[in-house]
């Protein structure tokens, strides 16, 4: 391959390699007719094909393209399932083979920072090491069909207000740790063909103009190999984006990228094999969608709804089942009031330009009539209206009769599209005031409430404790309805867990302060603290923790195991844990493993996910699953070695059900083997040096050069060295320490201490 595009690249003008650049329209980039270059069409959908019925110039069409609608980010994340993200993936690269699409733009990595971000419903997780393997997934289904997917949105793009000019302000370790990770897994696992670069600046650089994430990091340090492009209209400056590393700008933005590449090779402002490498980059692409359009593939929408609806059953969260009012026994059951518009004209997708026009829909109401209807009355009523906020009572009281009159009434209600828009960021976390208020209404008169949410990010729950069910239903797409129906009554159990912390209140979140942020910098002064290592620091109670989620049957934890009890840090760990269904009912159980430093010398989280895995079990069967963990499950980013660092000492393997509830743990003591040693300065203080294993050895091993025991016993005897002097000189700068010891610790001797710690 590299030979023919070495020829066809030799074989172009200046202008064609130019051309090649930017887009020629919407979708589409340009081709190359002479020499066989077909232009590459792209298609929105992160969780549907979006492809607008008319030809690429066309940025939203008047109607898409039927395709099946699955779930989305938040909700598929809910899964904890790498296989059904590969599912998924591979189901819409046939959908999109089928309309000539040859890269689909998703899917999105980013971090959810806070709960109010527009497009959170397309992202999977507050923590990295969830969303990053999700993403990878994902990407592994959708090109093993010959379908690229296009990585979004680089870097540290969290919200939408002002997303085109705001500033991103973190510092660098917090960069790495939790807003590169999540990239870096899915770059690494699955090599995406495409990645996007974010519309925002990242402190004070815009992403599509940072050559340190684009090229040092991402080509230089991570390997990538496939295409970096920009957001749509996200390039202020061609040339400089170019030598950044941005290989492709969209959309067409007629002429005027071209001109400008060809005079800057023309001026020596780029140089022309700084163009071909980035030619080279985009032919690749090219050629690798011809390869793969030479294989065949079959299509079959039916089993891709079926899918769909396999999928969303994974998907909704069971939160609350008080007096195991869930499932519901039809046989115990005369009459069921359904109430919401929402079960009957589902919100089952995200909103604004991302709209996925399902090939079928399903809606609850329908479904549980599917499956109940004949064997108990069911009752309908709107309750609110879909059209405002605004209380109806009429509808309310309507609704409270049938619920009165009824053994169990199932409530549908969350967000309605006018209040969480891709394009906008939420302005609280509040229910409408008529759901709220419906809620109120319909548990004055009926303890026996189910509330099934229809939304893309938590909300909070005031009405908690009135009702004895609650499903987090998410957006669960086009089959959302039917997988409502079979968890209800039992024809699935429910297995998903949260991805994402649900607060109490907005308040309670660490970027509250700083969201969406003032002037023109969002100020990330939450640090590493995103989440669930947030409500952990802080020991706050939440509304749910991360990692949560309930089941109808019951999981025993048990026999933890670790394949040694000490390591270096160049050793791969592997954790085995025994799991055990001693409920009634078949289930999936999501085992989750967190690691605790219990030795940091540097601000590291209470823990952090590092490994999960998902058991399926029947009562009263067991399985030992397996885990493992490599250098990076215990690493920290030291901003001084530019490297991951693991710290000599001892760590916590905590297993369990969800963030807080860990069931299991083992101790491990990890020997560091890294060489980046600090270097250590005149302002260094004795803390520092002894917090390093290394550095204390050589500075005891030192201390009789420079001070005798006869010095050392004449301080204790002025009283000079007592318990608080000593806590206090751990704190001191080595320089300061000339005047503390006037005569006993000079000049020379703090030059010849460096030397020594640095040597």
């Amino acid at each position: 391959m590299d030979k023919t595009i070495t020829k066809l690249i030799n074989e172009m003008t200046l202008e064609e390699k130019a051309s090649l650049c930017s887009g020629r329209d919407y979708w589409a980039t340009k081709s190359i007719d002479r020499l066989g270059i077909k232009s590459i069409l792209f298609s929105d959908g992160t969780y549907g094909l979006r492809k607008p019925k008319c030809d690429s110039s066309v940025f939203i069409g008047i109607e898409n393209v039927t395709s099946t609608c699955f779930p989305t980010g938040s909700a598929l994340a809910s899964s904890w399932d790498s296989h059904l993200l590969e599912e998924i993936g591979a189901a819409l690269g046939k959908e999109c083979r089928e309309e000539n699409i040859d890269i689909l733009l998703g899917p999105i990595a980013s971090i959810k920072r806070s709960p109010l971000s527009g497009r959170n419903f397309e992202c999977f997780s507050e923590d990295p090491k969830l969303s990053g393997e999700m993403a990878a997934a994902y990407i592994k289904g959708l090109q093993g069909q010959g379908v690229g997917a296009c990585l979004k949105h680089f870097i540290a793009d969290n919200q939408m207000f002002m997303r085109m000019s705001k500033s991103s302000e973190l510092d660098e370790r917090t960069l790495r740790e939790i807003y590169l990770a999540n990239f870096e897994i899915p770059v690494k696992k699955a090599q995406p063909w495409a990645v996007m670069c974010g519309y925002n600046r990242l402190n004070g650089i815009s992403c599509c103009e940072h050559k340190d994430v684009l090229t040092n990091i991402i080509r230089n340090e991570w390997h990538y190999e496939g295409l970096i492009l920009s957001n749509w209209g996200a390039v202020n400056d061609r040339v400089k984006a170019l030598k950044a590393g941005v290989d492709l700008e969209m959309p067409a933005r007629e002429s005027i990228p071209d001109n400008e590449i060809v005079q800057a090779v023309l001026d020596g402002t780029i140089q022309e094999s700084m163009l071909d490498k980035t030619v080279k980059n985009i032919l690749l692409t090219v050629l690798k969608n011809k390869s793969y359009k030479e294989k065949s593939y079959s299509l079959d929408l039916d089993k891709h709804h079926q899918l769909a609806r396999k999928v969303a059953t994974e998907c909704i969260v069971l939160l609350k089942n008080e007096d195991n009012i869930l499932p519901l026994n039809i046989h115990n059951l005369n009459r069921i009031a359904i109430i919401g518009t929402m079960a009957k004209s589902p919100r089952y997708q995200g909103s604004g330009d991302l709209y996925v026009n399902p090939n079928q829909l399903e809606n609850a109401y329908d479904e549980i009539h599917n499956l109940a209807g004949n064997q108990v009355v069911i009752q309908y009523c709107d309750g609110y209206s879909s059209e405002d906020n605004e209380t109806n009572l009429s509808l309310m009281n309507e609704a409270q009769i049938i619920a009165q009159n009824s053994d169990v009434a199932i409530l549908f209600v969350g967000l309605p599209d006018t209040m969480e828009l891709a394009a906008l960021d939420r302005q609280h976390m509040k229910l409408p005031q008529n759901h709220m208020r419906l809620i109120d209404h319909i548990t004055n008169v009926q303890p026996n409430t189910i509330v099934i949410l229809s939304n893309g990010s938590p909300v909070e729950m005031p009405w908690k404790h009135k009702v004895k069910g609650i499903f987090e239903g998410w957006l669960t797409g086009q089959a959302g309805g039917g997988a409502i129906a079979d968890l209800l009554f039992g024809v699935a159990n429910p297995c998903a867990k949260l991805p994402e912390t649900f607060p109490l209140k907005l308040s309670d979140n660490p970027s509250y302060l700083n969201f969406p942020g003032y002037g023109d910098t969002i100020e990330y002064n939450e640090g590493l603290f995103v989440g669930y290592r947030h409500y952990d620091a802080r020991e706050m109670d939440v509304l749910f923790p991360f990692g949560y989620g309930l089941s109808y049957t019951k999981f025993e934890y048990m026999n933890i195991n670790v394949s040694s009890n000490t390591i270096t840090d160049t050793d791969i760990l592997t954790i085995k844990v025994k799991i055990k269904n001693t409920g009634c009912y078949s289930g999936k159980e999501i085992v989750q493993l967190y690691v605790k430093d219990n030795s940091f010398n540097v601000q590291r989280p209470l823990k952090e996910l590092k490994a999960f895995d998902k058991v399926e079990l029947n009562p009263n069967e067991e399985e030992i699953i397996t885990m493992t963990l490599d250098k990076r499950a215990f690493a920290y980013y030291d901003i001084d070695t530019k490297d991951w660092i693991v710290e000599t000492g001892e760590f916590e393997i905590l297993v369990g059900s969800s963030s807080r509830d860990i069931r299991l743990k083992e101790i491990v003591f990890v020997h560091s083997t890294s060489n980046n040693k600090k270097k250590f300065t005149r302002h260094s203080t004795i803390h520092d040096i002894i917090s390093d294993p290394k550095s204390k050895k050589t500075i005891e091993l030192l201390i009789p050069s420079f001070v005798s025991p006869a010095d050392i016993e004449e301080f204790r005897q002025s009283g000079i060295i007592n318990k608080t002097f000593q806590k206090t000189i751990h704190q001191t700068p080595l320089c300061k320490l000339i005047h503390y010891f006037k005569g006993y610790f000079t000049e020379e001797m703090l030059e010849q201490l460096l030397h020594v710690l640095n040597k």
